[in-house]
């Protein structure tokens, strides 16, 4: 390859902005001649590393887009303190097989047992694959959805929330929904029903769910759709934030 033609490839790449294969053209050129690969070859090798860079920063923008409250990811979940997890079902909720069937999951258990934890874990999975995902708590959602529908965006908002493949709707039950806002959002549930997948974190025992809603037919309407395709995850065990505090008083 000519001085010239070899100047010319860079300013091909810089002005294309393949930035990634003008910092590897030498390298993948000395490699090239070494072990005398063919064009089509060289060529993989070169574009590889271009993809494998806007693959990276597609990944985390998917994660950034999420907007987890935390990356705590299912390597960091201690299972040995939560027994009543099943680490085989965590797993295959990680294969995503739930999100391709429309199907949700519900984690139901007392405060600081880990349902968060588990709920994230499987959103950054689901991102990391480039899976659409959103995380909201519940409170937050309502908030936003009564403000959409006050400025006449309702429909625009809820469209929104379900375009999402996956949606962590954290904390159900930690604050009462009047009646109004139930409504909201049974269409947000509604909408997403059998056509999406939804993961949910509850406190709140599925009896009492009348009294989050405070409509009892509305909460069996929402119930309906949320467990009628659904594993629901049921965890009984300590509260790791009581365990850590314990742990430091110690």
């Amino acid at each position: 390859m000519s001085t010239t033609n070899y100047q010319q490839l860079q300013q091909n790449l810089a002005y294309l902005k393949l930035k990634q294969m003008g910092l590897h053209l030498n390298e993948v050129i000395d490699f090239s001649i070494k072990n005398q690969l063919s064009f089509t070859d060289t060529l993989i090798k070169l574009t590889n590393y271009e993809i494998d860079v806007r693959e990276q920063n597609m990944i985390h923008a998917m994660v950034r887009v999420a907007a987890f409250p935390h990356l705590k990811e299912m390597k960091d979940f201690e299972f040995d303190f939560q027994p009543s997890v099943n680490p085989q079902q965590m797993y295959d909720f990680q294969t995503l097989r739930f999100i391709e069937a429309n199907e949700n999951i519900v984690f139901l258990g007392t405060s600081g047992v880990g349902k968060t934890h588990l709920a994230t874990a499987i959103g950054i999975t689901a991102a990391k694959k480039r899976t659409s995902t959103y995380f909201i708590k519940c409170h937050d959602l309502i908030q936003n959805l009564k403000r959409a529908r006050l400025e006449n965006r309702l429909e625009s908002r809820l469209k929104h929330y379900t375009k999402y493949k996956l949606l962590i709707i954290d904390e159900i039950g930690y604050l009462p929904i009047d009646p109004e806002d139930a409504k909201l959002f049974f269409q947000l549930i509604d909408a997403r029903y059998e056509k999406r997948s939804t993961i949910f974190t509850t406190n709140t025992n599925f009896k009492d769910w009348d009294q989050i809603f405070l409509e009892p037919k509305l909460a069996n309407a929402i119930l309906d759709r949320i467990l009628h395709h659904a594993s629901v995850v049921t965890i009984v065990g300590d509260s790791y934030r009581l365990k850590n505090h314990l742990a430091t008083n110690e």
